[in-house]
Formats: C-alpha cells, sequence, structure tokens
C-alpha cells in the first residue's frame, strides 16, 4: 500500500470538494477553486471532513497512480485554504524586479529590460531594500501554475558557480567553483 496515497486528506473549514461522475475532483476555497481530472481506476470519496483515495488493486499503474493524485489533491486543498509563497533573489549588479499590475519588469544584464506577464491566479510583490539584493514575493493557491512561472523566471538568468550572479530562490545553496587563480601556485 502506499504510504502517501492510503494518508487520508483533512479538509479545513471553508473548504468544499466536489467529485463528479467522470472523476473530475473540485476544490472550493476562502482563496479560489481548482479542477482535477483523476483516473478512472483511482476512487475518490468525501467522508465526515476527511478525503480518502483508493485504487482497485495493486496493479504497478494503479500503485504508481495512488499517491500521485493524493498528492495533488492535498495540495489543492491547501492551495485554497492557506495559499502558496515562492521568494527569488535577484543576485547581481544593476539586477533589479519591478511589478506593475499582472507585468513583471526585470533589469538582468542585458542590453534590455525583459518584460514577463504573469498569469492573474498570481500575485507578485517586489522588494528592494538598500544593501540587500531584490526580492521577488510570489503568491497564488495553484502550486503547479506558481512554480512553472518561477522555474520560468528563474530560467532568463540561472545562477552561475563563480560569482553566483543569476536569479535564485531564497534559501537555494548554489554549488560555487574556485576561479583559474585557485589553481595556480
Amino acid at each position: 500500500m502506499s504510504r502517501i496515497g492510503k494518508m487520508p486528506i483533512n479538509l479545513p473549514q471553508g473548504v468544499s470538494v466536489n467529485v463528479s461522475a467522470d472523476n473530475l475532483v473540485t476544490v472550493k476555497g476562502p482563496l479560489g477553486e481548482l479542477s482535477q481530472d483523476v483516473d478512472p481506476n483511482i476512487s475518490v470519496k468525501v467522508e465526515d471532513g476527511l478525503l480518502n483515495v483508493s485504487r482497485p488493486n495493486d496493479e504497478k499503474e494503479n500503485r504508481s497512480k495512488h499517491g500521485l493524485y493524493r498528492a495533488l489533491i492535498a495540495n489543492m486543498v491547501k492551495g485554497v485554504s492557506e495559499g502558496f509563497t515562492t521568494e527569488q533573489e535577484f543576485v547581481g549588479v544593476g539586477y533589479r524586479a519591478a511589478v506593475t499590475g499582472q507585468m513583471l519588469e526585470m533589469s538582468l544584464g542585458y542590453s534590455h529590460n525583459v518584460v514577463f506577464e504573469l498569469p492573474k491566479e498570481i500575485k507578485a510583490e517586489a522588494k528592494t531594500e538598500r544593501g540587500k539584493n531584490p526580492l521577488l514575493i510570489m503568491k497564488s493557491h495553484d502550486k503547479q501554475l506558481l512554480g512553472m512561472v518561477s522555474s520560468k523566471i528563474r530560467s532568463l538568468r540561472k545562477p552561475e558557480p563563480y560569482k553566483g550572479k543569476g536569479i535564485k530562490f531564497v534559501g537555494e545553496v548554489i554549488r560555487r567553483k574556485a576561479g583559474k587563480s585557485a589553481g595556480k601556485k
């Protein structure tokens, strides 16, 4: 039995789950609404404020999808009740970020500013403090979308291993390399 798949999901106050006949799970909460198609072999049941995900047998395909769909639904429940946040740090001289509405304008050392349009589900805020690297804080109820957008922003200027310049997540450890001068003695 899948350790993740067999754990029940607690439904917080104000969160409702609807499972349709064609296995479409819809989760509504104070922060928004999310839906996910679930494989027909996986059954989802809501009982007494708990949501249980189960599989019919121990075939390899059913075992692999059991924990997956339980984790996806758990992320949906957490997203519509609490939400998710990512923080990215812009490390480098002259690297800046500014948010106006759903447009993110970044200065990343290129000859031009990079303009990135954020999806409407994501709320962004740019913080700039004197003596610290600029921060981009993004919040959303959709964990998958938030991860994709923050990964796309990071890919615009990945952290390089020699000086550590680039866009990195707060708390991310970048493996540093010694430069050319370290090898000569």
